[in-house]
């Protein structure tokens, strides 16, 4: 295991940056919101790519246009619709940060917060949060640990969050790919395929409408391999509402065991990307929004749809939406889930 430090905040505390090793397989994660910074992988020629959007410099993380690369996010990720919610008939209130609706865990969510590293050896690290009672209008304290595991085949995020209180937990990371490397372009040729029948259609403003819908007949259907590019500037109302795909797909028989949620490729290099989960939902998001993001690893101009997301989770706003499943994490229990990223050539 290395260790290096990787830039100081403005108040002095220090960020480090640990790279995992495992066969040829190569991942740097800085205690900066927990962010995967870079993953490196064969291609089929054998020379190594690395996969993940990201910045050489902390201050590149601290801008707010950063797009939340490769970060753990929480305490609740994605959307709350009205920034509100009612918990054991108490009303409470959270930061709007996106409209009139509050986004990955408000204005300080878990991205902007220094994880500690807990334990660390060659191929993984374990990092720790403990988020006080109240903290963004969230109640109790919920402590959070989040280990990285590298193995010849991939990564491994397995997530596990304590409350002494009952609140709202729904953890992701934030990871961009792009198969083809990092600085290759827009993913428009590489290829998605989304294990789901099923998917939650938004509003205007990416809040759910409560509707589980069939993706039958519609661009939505990604359960074979598609070219990423092929349907988002249809002009099907879901797409036209978010700029592309930014949605979350009800992944097929999903009880809590590790299952596969997606599968990527990129027909340039021959990297295939797996994504296996014990989470119910995956949010597909095509970087929509990443223009204005700062120039990343090496100078590469980083630009709209120039990666792709995979976001794990509970499914957005279920707090308003019975028939979702529940993202109440009750006092004392512990909220344990496991996300892979599997590594193959096709």
């Amino acid at each position: 295991m290395k260790k290096i430090p990787f830039g100081a905040l403005p108040d002095g505390t220090a960020v480090d940056q640990y790279t995992l090793t495992a066969g040829r397989l190569e991942c740097d994660v800085i205690t900066y919101g927990g962010a995967i910074r870079t993953l490196r992988v064969p291609d089929r020629d054998g020379r190594i790519v690395d996969v993940l959007l990201g910045f050489d410099r902390l201050e590149d993380y601290l801008d707010p246009g950063n797009g939340c690369l490769g970060a753990l996010v929480g305490r609740y990720a994605n959307r709350i619709g009205g920034a509100s919610f009612d918990l054991n008939g108490v009303r409470y209130p959270l930061a709007a940060n996106n409209g009139v609706n509050h986004l990955h865990g408000g204005i300080v969510g878990f991205h902007k917060r220094v994880w500690t590293a807990e334990a660390a050896g060659d191929d993984f690290v374990t990092l720790a949060l403990d988020s006080p009672d109240g903290e963004e209008g969230y109640p109790g304290d919920l402590a959070v640990r989040v280990t990285y595991r590298l193995a010849e085949d991939g990564l491994a995020i397995e997530y596990r969050a304590r409350a002494e209180q009952d609140t709202l937990c729904n953890l992701t990371n934030h990871a961009y790919f792009n198969l083809s490397g990092h600085d290759s372009g827009p993913v428009t040729d590489q290829t998605i395929q989304i294990f789901a029948g099923r998917y939650t259609p938004t509003d205007a403003g990416s809040i759910p409408t409560g509707e589980i819908a069939p993706v039958d007949g519609t661009p939505m259907d990604l359960r074979q391999p598609l070219p990423i590019g092929t349907h988002w500037d249809d002009g099907f109302q879901q797409l036209i509402f978010a700029g592309g795909y930014d949605h979350n797909w009800v992944l097929d028989g999903a009880d809590g065991s590790l299952r596969p949620a997606a599968r990527a490729a990129s027909p340039e290099t021959g990297i295939a990307l797996e994504v296996l989960t014990t989470l119910p939902g995956v949010q597909f998001y095509t970087a929509n929004s990443l223009d204005g993001c700062p120039a990343g690893k090496g100078g590469t101009p980083y630009s709209r749809r120039w990666g792709f997301c995979l976001e794990t989770q509970l499914f957005p706003d279920s707090p308003h939406h019975p028939n979702f499943p529940s993202a109440v994490l009750r006092a004392g229990e512990v909220w344990a889930h496991t996300t892979a990223l599997r590594f193959s050539l096709c």
